[in-house]
C-alpha cells in the first residue's frame, strides 16, 4: 500500500506553496485584524450601526442586521437576506469591525443589484458543497486505495472547488470596494481612515485567493497523477 503511494504520489509537494500560502494568509489577517480592532473610528459608529445606515440608504431597511456568536463569522445569507456579524463587530466601534460590517452590507448590495458574480456563486453552492463532502471521501479512500483509482474523480471534485472559488474573488474585492465607497460617501469613516479600512479588506481577501491557490495547486497534483496512470 505505502509503496503504491510513493510511486503514484511523487507530486506531494505540490501541496505545500499553497499550504504555506495559506498559513500566511491567515497570520496577515489575524494581525491585521486585530491591531485595527484597537483602533477607534473617529466618528464613533459601531459596526451594526455602519451596517445598517449603508442598508438604509440603499432602500433595504428590512433587511435584519443580526448578531451571532463566534469569532469572524461575519456574513450575509443570501437566502434569508440577512446580515450577522459577529459580537466584536456589531458592536465594535473600531476600524476593523466597521471595515468587516460594510463589507458584509457590500454583499447585501451586490444582491439588491444582481450583480452577476454573485448570483453565479449562488448557483454553484449545492454544487459545491457535495463536491467538498467528496474530496473528504477522497481522502479517507485513498489510505484505502490506490490514489492513481481515484485520480480523475478527484479532478472532477477539486476542479469544481477550484471553479467556485475562482467565482468567490471578484464577489469579494468587489463587496469591498462597495464598502469602502459607502463608508467614505456616507461620512462613516473619515478620508484618512481609508487606508486603514483597505489593510483590513485586503488582509481578508487574501484568505481567499490562498484557498484557490491551494485548490488549484490539488487539481494539478491530481493530474498529474492521471497523466501517469495514463502512461503506465
Amino acid at each position: 500500500m505505502m509503496l503504491g503511494i510513493m510511486i503514484y504520489d511523487q507530486w506531494w509537494w505540490l501541496a505545500l506553496p499553497g499550504l504555506l500560502l495559506g498559513i500566511y494568509a491567515q497570520l496577515k489577517l489575524s494581525s491585521t485584524y486585530s491591531h485595527y480592532l484597537q483602533v477607534r473610528a473617529e466618528t464613533g459608529v459601531s459596526g451594526a450601526e455602519a451596517a445598517r445606515e449603508i442598508l438604509d440608504r440603499a432602500g433595504l431597511r428590512e433587511m435584519p442586521v443580526n448578531e451571532v456568536r463566534g469569532h469572524l463569522t461575519d456574513h450575509y445569507d443570501p437566502m434569508r437576506k440577512a446580515l450577522f456579524l459577529s459580537s466584536e463587530n456589531y458592536h465594535g466601534r473600531s476600524l476593523a469591525a466597521v471595515g468587516v460590517a460594510a463589507h458584509e452590507a457590500g454583499h447585501a448590495l451586490q444582491h439588491q443589484a444582481s450583480y452577476a458574480f454573485l448570483n453565479l456563486r449562488m448557483l454553484l453552492v449545492p454544487v459545491t458543497q457535495f463536491a467538498s463532502m467528496a474530496a473528504y471521501g477522497i481522502f479517507i479512500l485513498s489510505i484505502l486505495f490506490s490514489y492513481a483509482k481515484l485520480a480523475t474523480l478527484a479532478v472532477v471534485v477539486f476542479g469544481v472547488i477550484a471553479l467556485f472559488q475562482l467565482i468567490t474573488l471578484p464577489v469579494e474585492f468587489d463587496a469591498s470596494r462597495r464598502a469602502k465607497e459607502q463608508l467614505l460617501k456616507l461620512g462613516l469613516v473619515r478620508t484618512e481612515e481609508g487606508a486603514g479600512i483597505s489593510r483590513v479588506l485586503n488582509a481578508a481577501a487574501m484568505t481567499y485567493v490562498a484557498a484557490m491557490v491551494s485548490t488549484l495547486l490539488e487539481v494539478l497534483h491530481w493530474m498529474m497523477i492521471a497523466r501517469s496512470n495514463d502512461r503506465n
